[in-house]
């Protein structure tokens, strides 16, 4: 009965460091395809996210500044003599 105990536990150990080395493959597994994706992200020169929320809210300020500098200039035409006789 002794030589069964100790088989379950030597069959216990062998899954234990089964199931750790496979933990430790997995992990290196994903530490190459996170660096890999970084180089290839790094390679692709594309634009970080912050200097692309400035840049948006930079056109988008522009925008509504060309809409207002629109209204000045049908507001002005619509003032000019030359406007009316169109």
């Amino acid at each position: 009965m002794r030589d069964g105990n100790k088989i379950f536990d030597d069959l216990g150990k062998l899954m234990n460091d089964a199931a750790g080395m496979a933990d430790g493959v997995r992990r290196e597994i994903e530490t190459a395809v996170k660096s890999q994706m970084e180089r290839v992200i790094n390679d692709m020169d594309l634009v970080k996210r912050d200097d692309f929320d400035a840049l948006r809210e930079l056109v988008q300020v522009q925008g509504e500044e060309i809409a207002a500098l629109r209204k000045e200039l049908d507001a002005l035409g619509a003032k000019s003599p030359s406007a009316k006789k169109k």
